[in-house]
């Protein structure tokens, strides 16, 4: 009735990812403490330097980490420190930090107005029609399914916010999945890894062009 093989496999594994997210947040523990925004604007004081006071980062190749979603950065954090990430820049800069320590950095980032970016007329019209509506030909999912039409993810199923992200930083995230440098997309299966390999750089960079400006 109007829908393909092909439009039916790419929503079936993403609503089975949806699933599971879900599952595994209706079966978290109840008792589990939750972050501290206050606490957490202590303890991100050594974060400052790269990410800017409120998580607003003036330097193109880092993220703004300001209004995003808590439990996304949290078990991004988690990753980096347990050595699951490797990011040179983070080396070190998290070991000595609990799980608690964590959950309250997280919590106050994501307490934090988030940026909103200005994307460039360049290729905006093809990062729009992959946004919204992926590359069917290529199997490429819409962003939209989890990131949102407005970009600002999804919170409890632990999906990011992209909305206003550097173009430079989106680019670089995207090719080190499509070139299997970054595998922290384990806990959705692989997904980031499996869309950005059937992407060329033209539509990567338009794509990240347009995120950046999204909101």
């Amino acid at each position: 009735m109007g829908c393909n093989y092909l439009n039916k496999t790419i929503v079936s594994r993403i609503f089975c990812v949806l699933g599971a997210c879900w599952l595994g947040l209706a079966q978290s523990s109840l008792a589990e403490e939750a972050g501290n925004p206050s606490a957490g604007a202590e303890k991100a004081a050594a974060c400052v330097a790269c990410h800017g006071n409120t998580g607003t980062t003036t330097i193109p190749d880092y993220p703004h980490i300001s209004g995003q979603n808590a439990k996304y950065l949290e078990t991004q954090m988690r990753l980096m420190r347990d050595g699951e990430r490797n990011v040179p820049l983070m080396a070190g800069q998290l070991d000595a930090m609990t799980d608690q320590d964590l959950k309250d950095i997280a919590a106050h980032y994501a307490s934090q107005a988030g940026e909103i970016g200005q994307a460039s007329t360049e290729g905006l019209r093809l990062g729009e029609r992959i946004y919204r509506g992926g590359i069917l030909n290529k199997q490429v999912a819409a962003c939209t399914a989890c990131h949102a039409p407005n970009g600002n993810g999804n919170s409890a199923a632990g999906f990011p916010r992209i909305s206003g992200q550097p173009v430079s930083y989106t680019v670089a995230q995207l090719k080190a999945y499509r070139e299997e440098q970054r595998t922290s997309d384990e806990y959705v299966g692989g997904m980031m890894r499996d869309v950005a390999a059937r992407m060329t750089d033209t539509e990567i960079e338009a794509v990240a062009n347009y995120i950046q400006g999204l909101y």
